[in-house]
């Protein structure tokens, strides 16, 4: 026994002498381990895959959703191989923003958790793609840092509430990024489900720790009570007393015993804290990586990322791993931290430091995509910067950044369709429509500008008066001040257009029809009629065609005397008869004879209003007209129509101007798809030219998308538009916005949006601010605050006063103007052209041709 005692001893001395030795079998132990843990790891690593979660607009999930999530994440973390090594289980949340791209929300994971990952709570609100591998790109500064936990180790983060979305510090913080300064800011969330050996070991360390303090702290008040019982031996009171205390009573009482208290019994619950519980139980490990090619800004985007992940801070925060010794930072930037780090960031493996232990519940603002309630940054990849001349760009307004730059912004001209702008007068949104329009202009883009006011025209000429813009321009002015007033000239029924008989008779018969609420339920006396009497007229107009007299045609107002002067009717049915079908002349023969005088009066009154209106008169009176609005659509031409007053004569009018339009746009069936050039459509006051030409309206946006027409219409109050149109403008539009105005009238807007923002919020705008809602690439942005645009501050370049008058000469001669006093008498002398070419003329068979003389 003693020889193995002294064996014993003998070896414990030479382990002892030979302590290096064994050291250093140690150390090479734990190189290898370490090691064949890299090599095992980083051959786990390489079977990974990342998927992409692109959130809709309301998206708005529950607490319960994101742990479900969370739970998902933590349970795909562990689909590796048996061999995988612990620091390769793990599941990565990526945040990167560049500048150039919406901020993108990646999950990083194992290869075989890939059905797991794709499958989430949040389905259909969230489109998960396959992520395609990132473009790293250089940069010539690059800034890392690691977040430990630090504070109590055991307590809880902050409870954050989910709206507004957690997300928004981290959002904001890279909200200035900036692309052609090679910005670029990245987060790393690694979650790793808690290894239980780790925990308990953990868990020991607490308690231990817990114990020693307790133990610590019995220590410290028995010592203290030792002290307070000395003072109080020293006090004059206690010696007072003590002489007057009987020797022997003053003995046994003198020298007491002080006890010490017992240590207090450790509660585990609140010595281990959040980690009692084992579920929802993970290790966090949090890396960020900010590169940039101007220096000074990585770190900016550094310390701002830093700050909003302050939001979860409590008793327990997140702070940046390393130690700060004056300006200097020994961190994951510098050795030997930095290979390490530069190894997890490539790899998603995880290392986190040890106090890294958080529950699931207390991540949950990180375990989500942007909600519903983050308001995001609009990059140029949302709305691109506007660049004048390019046709396929239309200008939006000034839209400033968080940094407090200012650019213009555009949308895509073929994805704009239809544009609504509501608002109070003066508040800006007709100056928006005129700056996009004559951008567009200058761009080569064909337009009708449609304003009831005429302040439009005057606003926008001294900027389109330039060369190369004044033979695509013309101008219908429908307001006279005299009877020198230029007047431009439209025969509904003209021949010389080169359109099919039967499709201008159509048309005419459904213009009225629309206008007056015609239908074969409640007017089929009014409907025949006007058919068979614009079936005669247009086929006289044919025959004056094919005579080369143009000027001869018979207009809209010869209707009335088709109807009631029997000379007029017998020379025009003679004329036609040869070219009239049988049923016709029938009609006329045998069925018209039998309809009393009153019958008429349904279509004599309307065309008698039209008639006693010397402007409508002069411009629906000339057998030659000018106005064609289907050869400006196809040759890019600058239309601007200034409608009359809100009578029922001008009502009348703009309905049929509103008619012919949207028959203009279906006509286009005749070209291909990719013969139609875009032709855009600015409605001014939409209250007043839906008076009698709302179902035109409303079928504009609804017909003309497909026939590359697009439709701008602008209004005070989409209250009081007719319903169809009201309906039509807001199913259908691709942009959708507001100024100022009282809370009653933007309401409708708002609730469009959900109320974000509110009403009460767009009631307090600023002049020519605006909250809009824009189209691109498919997909919804915004509402986004835009400042309006003004004319003089983005194409101050453009004015060219010296030039009005020129522009103004060309515009009008493109329209075929004529005095208003000559045209009027030309149309009041129109009947006898017509009864003249009835009487001398007989028809001819010569080809219909197509008359040269209108806008083109």
């Amino acid at each position: 026994m003693f020889g193995a005692l002294h064996q014993l001893l003998a070896t414990i001395e030479w382990l002892t002498d030979q302590a290096w030795l064994l050291l250093l079998v140690l150390v090479i132990a734990a190189v290898i381990t370490e090691l064949v843990l890299r090599h095992m790891a980083a051959r786990a690593s390489q079977q990974r895959m990342a998927l992409d979660l692109i959130p809709a607009r309301h998206f708005d999930p529950s607490t319960e959703q994101i742990l479900r999530r969370g739970i998902e994440l933590t349970r795909a973390s562990t689909s590796m191989p048996w061999w995988a090594p612990r620091r390769s289980k793990a599941v990565r949340i990526r945040l990167r923003s560049d500048g150039a791209s919406p901020l993108l929300y990646r999950i990083e994971g194992p290869a075989g958790a890939e059905r797991l990952l794709t499958t989430t709570p949040f389905s259909p609100h969230v489109k998960v793609i396959k992520a395609a591998p990132l473009a790293e790109k250089k940069r010539r500064h690059e800034v890392r840092a690691e977040f430990m936990l630090r504070g109590n180790p055991v307590a809880t983060l902050r409870d954050v509430p989910l709206e507004p979305d957690p997300l928004q510090p981290l959002v904001d913080a890279v909200a200035d990024l900036r692309a052609q300064l090679g910005d670029v800011a990245e987060l790393c969330i690694d979650l790793q489900r808690s290894p239980k050996m780790a925990l308990k070991a953990r868990r020991w360390q607490l308690l231990d720790a817990a114990r020693r303090n307790e133990r610590g702290e019995a220590t410290r008040l028995t010592r203290w009570m030792h002290k307070d019982h000395q003072r109080l031996e020293d006090s004059w009171i206690f010696q007072f007393t003590q002489m007057l205390t009987p020797d022997g009573r003053r003995t046994r009482e003198g020298g007491r015993m002080v006890m010490t208290p017992p240590p207090a019994r450790v509660d585990t619950a609140k010595a281990f804290g959040k980690l009692a519980e084992d579920s929802h139980l993970v290790r966090v490990q949090i890396l960020v990586r900010c590169a940039s090619n101007t220096q000074g800004r990585a770190e900016a985007h550094l310390a701002r990322i830093q700050a909003g992940l302050d939001v979860f801070g409590g008793s327990a925060r997140f702070a940046i791993r390393g130690w700060r010794i004056g300006p200097w930072r020994l961190g994951a930037d510098r050795w030997p931290h930095r290979r390490q780090f530069d190894r997890r960031w490539a790899t998603g493996q995880c290392q986190p430091p040890a106090a890294n232990w958080v529950q699931l519940t207390e991540l949950l603002g990180l375990l989500k995509p942007p909600t519903i309630h983050c308001r995001m940054p609009l990059l140029a990849v949302d709305l691109p910067d506007f660049t004048p001349g390019d046709p396929s760009l239309l200008l939006q307004g000034w839209y400033e950044g968080p940094d407090g730059r200012r650019r213009l912004v555009a949308t895509r001209t073929a994805e704009t369709l239809f544009e609504v702008g509501v608002g109070k007068a003066g508040g800006g949104k007709t100056e928006r429509a005129l700056v996009q329009s004559v951008g567009y202009a200058h761009a080569g883009g064909g337009l009708l500008f449609v304003d009831p006011h005429r302040d439009s025209w005057q606003r926008a000429a001294p900027y389109l008066a330039h060369d190369h813009l004044m033979d695509r321009i013309a101008r219908i002015d429908l307001k006279a001040t005299g009877p020198e007033s230029p007047i431009s000239s439209w025969n509904l029924i003209g021949m010389h257009h080169g359109r099919p008989r039967h499709e201008i008779v159509e048309d005419t018969v459904d213009a009225f029809a629309t206008a007056f609420g015609w239908e074969d339920a409640n007017a089929p006396r009014a409907i025949a009629i006007f058919t068979e009497a614009l079936t005669v007229l247009a086929t006289v107009n044919e025959l004056a065609c094919q005579a080369g007299r143009p000027h001869d045609q018979a207009t809209i107002f010869q209707v009335r005397t088709l109807l009631t002067d029997t000379g007029f009717r017998t020379s025009a049915l003679a004329a036609v008869r040869d070219r009239l079908d049988a049923e016709s002349m029938a009609w006329w023969q045998t069925v018209f004879p039998t309809f009393p005088a009153d019958s008429f009066n349904i279509l004599i009154n309307p065309l008698a209003r039209l008639a006693a209106n010397p402007v409508t008169r002069a411009f629906l009176g000339q057998g030659q007209g000018i106005y064609n609005i289907r050869t400006a659509m196809d040759h890019r031409m600058i239309v601007w129509v200034c409608t009359a007053g809100g009578g029922p004569t001008d009502k009348l009018l703009v309905a049929l101007l509103a008619r012919d339009l949207l028959r203009a746009g279906r006509s286009r069936t005749d070209l291909s798809a990719d013969q139609r050039v875009l032709f855009r459509v600015y409605l001014d006051e939409l209250i007043t030219l839906t008076g009698t030409a709302a179902d035109s309206i409303a079928a504009m946006f609804e017909d003309l998308r497909k026939f590359k027409v697009q439709i701008h219409g602008m209004t005070q109050l989409l209250a009081r538009l007719p319903i169809s149109v009201r309906q039509s403008l807001l199913q259908n539009a691709s942009t959708l916005s507001t100024t100022t105005g009282s809370k009653a009238a933007v309401t409708a807007i708002t609730e469009e949006w959900g109320d974000q923002p509110s009403a009460t919020h767009v009631a307090n705008l600023d002049r020519y601010d605006h909250y809009a809602q824009f189209t691109v690439d498919g997909r919804r942005v915004g509402p986004v605050l835009l400042h309006g645009p003004v004319l003089e501050e983005v194409f101050a370049d453009l004015y060219e006063p010296r030039k009005l008058r020129a522009l103004e000469a060309a515009a009008d001669k493109t329209a075929g103007v004529r005095p208003l006093s000559e045209l009027t008498a030309r149309a009041a002398a129109q009947q006898q052209r017509v009864q003249a070419f009835l009487l001398e003329h007989a028809p001819a068979a010569v080809p219909l041709t197509k008359s040269t003389k209108e806008f083109q």
